[in-house]
């Protein structure tokens, strides 16, 4: 299974947003050119797919997680499937001196001042550590943290897989592992092997989105400086929302 001969489902649209990284204006525009783009091009029924890694070095991981958590409470058509930062997150609220110092090199502190925590120049002992995860834990909405807890891992439709990072070649689809769905890089990426679906990932950011005949990364390094990516999917064909 090739781009061009793998299909979404008659009637349906998929549509795919990036890594978002506390962008929640970029996240609230990138909703609404779906939105301008359902009212142009008006289809039977839709879903719209987030690929994980909401927070962390953007400047509101707390406005994005009020956003999606919202919207996929109200309207099940959202679906969020959880990344790697996500997952650090979560650790950290229950295991901050194992996976501390990495998570507030690599974009926490952004992720605690947006819960109003002054993480600028953290304490790296095991007594600073368990004393900011304390006091996000103290201001973190339980909303926040269910909706965290919730999101899937990988998510189907036709003929494509869905999840954060991408998929360990020659390894069937129900026997990945979670490390691998959110953090992998290679082989996957250099793998060019049919897998049996068309893997729709984030992670590993890019200049645009890169297309492959067995994998399309829509990760473009919004946080960074890039557009957000919004794939769309319907039938045999696929566009990017510009």
């Amino acid at each position: 299974m090739f781009l061009g001969e793998s299909a979404i489902p008659d009637g349906l649209r998929i549509y795919a947003i990036g890594d978002i990284h506390g962008c929640d204006a970029m996240l609230a525009e990138a909703h609404e050119r779906i939105a301008r783009d359902l009212a142009g091009r008006p289809v039977a029924d839709h879903r719209i797919f987030h690929l994980g890694d909401y927070v962390d070095r953007g400047p509101d991981s707390a406005g994005v997680l009020a956003r999606l958590s919202a919207l996929q409470a109200s309207d099940s058509r959202f679906t969020c499937l959880r990344g790697n930062h996500d997952t650090w997150l979560l650790e950290f609220l229950s295991d901050p001196q194992h996976v501390g110092p990495s998570w507030l090199t690599y974009g926490g502190v952004e992720t605690l001042a947006s819960y109003g925590i002054d993480a600028a120049r953290p304490d790296f002992t095991g007594r600073g550590l368990s004393s900011l995860s304390a006091r996000l834990a103290a201001v973190f909405p339980p909303e926040h943290r269910r909706f965290l807890e919730a999101c899937a891992l990988t998510a189907q439709v036709g003929d494509y897989f869905f999840c954060h990072a991408g998929i360990r070649p020659g390894v069937p689809l129900a026997e990945q592992i979670e490390d691998d769905i959110i953090w992998i890089r290679e082989p996957f990426l250099s793998d060019r092997r049919d897998h049996g679906v068309i893997v729709i990932h984030g992670h590993t950011p890019a200049p645009q989105p890169e297309i492959k005949p067995n994998r399309i990364n829509i990760d473009s390094g919004a946080v960074f400086g890039g557009p957000m990516t919004v794939l769309a999917l319907e039938g045999r064909q696929h566009h990017f929302l510009s």
